[in-house]
């Protein structure tokens, strides 16, 4: 299993107890929707390693996690690395809602000034996610907010949206 395959849950933020147990950030919308996860892949020294849960506890975004058959010290050499999941597990999404990594290479069209490029990445500032659109050379940064995304087609691969008045203007 390659990072290619996976998407990022979170990752081990601390060892919990004294038996091995692991706290995992969940860095997801619904940290809920996990708790029936059975295993995860652990991110150490850029090899994807597969671990077996044998207990989850969620508490808002945060969860204590047992692994099967890791020692205390072995739960302290995790701390830090990143946990991912294959991207079939996914739950999949319908309307105007999407994963960010499925909509790279997107078009993306503009109510007023018509197709202005693809998405070339997902820019996720901790106050506002942006869509960096390219075309041709010219980067195009445009808020991922309901007001700004009118429909999403994942047939045609294509991001309908109204840019706010004038914004497109300053980067073309």
């Amino acid at each position: 299993m390659t990072k290619d395959e996976c998407y990022q849950l979170g990752k081990i933020t601390k060892p919990f107890g004294y038996r091995g147990q692991v706290v995992f950030f969940l860095d997801v919308d619904s940290p809920e929707d996990y708790s029936g996860l059975d295993s995860v892949f652990v991110e150490v020294k850029n090899t994807l390693i597969p671990y077996f849960i044998k207990e989850i506890n969620i508490n808002g975004n945060k969860a204590i996690v047992t692994f099967e058959d890791i020692s205390a010290e072995e739960a302290q050499a995790l701390v830090g690395c990143q946990l991912f999941l294959p991207l079939e597990v996914l739950p999949k999404l319908d309307g105007n809602r999407f994963y960010y990594h499925e909509v790279i290479g997107w078009q993306v069209v503009d109510s007023e000034k018509g197709n202005i490029g693809s998405i070339a990445s997902v820019i996720d500032y901790p106050a506002q996610a942006l869509f960096q659109v390219m075309k041709n050379d010219k980067e195009i940064l445009i808020p991922i907010i309901d007001p700004v995304i009118k429909k999403v087609d994942r047939e045609e691969k294509v991001m309908y949206i109204t840019a706010p008045n004038g914004l497109i203007d300053l980067y073309l």
